[in-house]
């Protein structure tokens, strides 16, 4: 477990996609992120344990 912020564009490319769609999951599927001032940062095993929930598959059962 990193104890390390990561910003949207290392999480996106954490995560294998684009900046656009980590906006879109905080908005719209409730991705875990923290705002500091003007900006996101994300803790990795959050976000890990968001994705293996299902938090990034989309209504048809596709990953995004």
């Amino acid at each position: 477990m990193s104890d390390r912020w990561f910003s949207v564009e290392e999480i996106a490319e954490y995560l294998g996609v684009s900046k656009d769609t980590v906006y879109a999951w905080i908005n719209k599927r409730g991705m875990p992120a923290h705002r500091i001032g003007r900006l996101w940062k994300f803790k990795t095993d959050e976000v890990d344990e968001w994705v293996r929930s299902g938090g990034a598959v989309d209504s048809d059962g596709r990953d995004k």
